[in-house]
């Protein structure tokens, strides 16, 4: 008889995620070795190669990419499992799993932890901050309880829940304070500094330039870097108003604020139809909103 551990199914499909035994290890915090050798004898009980080793590259066999299907739905039916007696037993007094995208979490993630401590004690966050798309897919694939994102999604197994709006600022070097604001259609002609690909806040500053994908520019992994490239001269950039306060001061920039309709984002949170803590989610996005927001109402849906 094949015997199977979670484990062992654990391991593999931090392999098949990373196609690197080394980041799949620091992935799963055990090092390479024990990873190593689960993976080698969920090969030997299959009788099957689950990858094809090179020196360099790691990637899944034929074999390897059908059973990470079957493995994947197994670890999603065993993570519902423990979501289940989770929500039964702790509600959110034990470990939420939170994702949040790289243009808010530095910025709001000060305020909501505390209050969510403060609102639930004893809770144990853990968060995971990376670009939308990742997100979406570690929360359908179980990984994350819920995740604060720019709206909408349109993801039919998840439920959409708007904490708040907000405006997009302009970030142009403080030469041109004073100076009158750009519409839309000039910003398309200027040096526009974006986000690299992947992030939600490039395609909605695009959008309100009504600038097509492909374009030429220099592009930056984060806010912080596009703030200094302005104030090092090398154009302009939109930036949400969370970041101001962050960012402004440190470069020599000047924030200029869209005459109405000025570009705006929402910002929400979302978890999956199917969770048995739905119940729980919603009571902590009402915290999360009143945090980021103190004094005002959470956007009503």
């Amino acid at each position: 008889m094949t015997t199977i551990t979670l484990k062992q199914l654990r391991y593999f499909d931090a392999v098949a995620e990373a196609l690197h035994f080394g980041r799949a290890a620091d992935a799963c915090a055990v090092s390479q070795p024990a990873l190593s050798v689960q993976v080698r004898e969920l090969e030997q009980s299959l009788g099957l190669a689950l990858f094809e080793r090179a020196p360099r590259n790691v990637r899944l066999t034929r074999f390897g990419e059908a059973f990470r299907t079957r493995a994947q739905a197994i670890l999603r039916d065993v993570d519902a499992l423990d979501d289940l007696a989770r929500a039964a037993r702790d509600g959110l007094a034990g470990r939420l799993r939170l994702g949040v995208i790289p243009t808010i979490a530095p910025y709001l993630l000060p305020a909501v932890l505390p209050a969510l401590r403060a609102a639930r004690p004893g809770i144990d966050v853990h968060i995971r901050e990376t670009v939308t798309p990742r997100l979406v897919d570690e929360l359908q694939e179980g990984r994350l309880d819920a995740a604060i994102v720019a709206l909408p999604l349109e993801e039919t197994n998840l439920i959409e829940w708007p904490l708040f709006d907000e405006d997009m600022v302009l970030v142009r070097p403080d030469t041109d304070a004073g100076a009158p604001v750009p519409a839309p259609d000039q910003l398309a002609a200027m040096r526009l500094l974006l986000l690299e690909e992947g992030h939600c806040f490039r395609d909605q500053a695009l959008s309100f330039c009504n600038v097509g994908a492909a374009r030429e520019g220099l592009d930056g992994s984060a806010l912080s870097t596009l703030v200094q490239m302005v104030g090092a001269g090398l154009g302009v950039t939109l930036i949400p108003e969370m970041a101001v306060d962050v960012e402004a001061r440190a470069a020599r920039v000047d924030i200029a604020r869209f005459a109405a309709p000025a570009p705006r984002r929402s910002v929400g949170m979302v978890w999956r139809k199917t969770t048995p803590m739905a119940d729980h989610l919603h009571s902590l996005a009402q915290v999360v909103a009143g945090a980021a927001q103190p004094g005002k109402d959470p956007v009503s849906t």
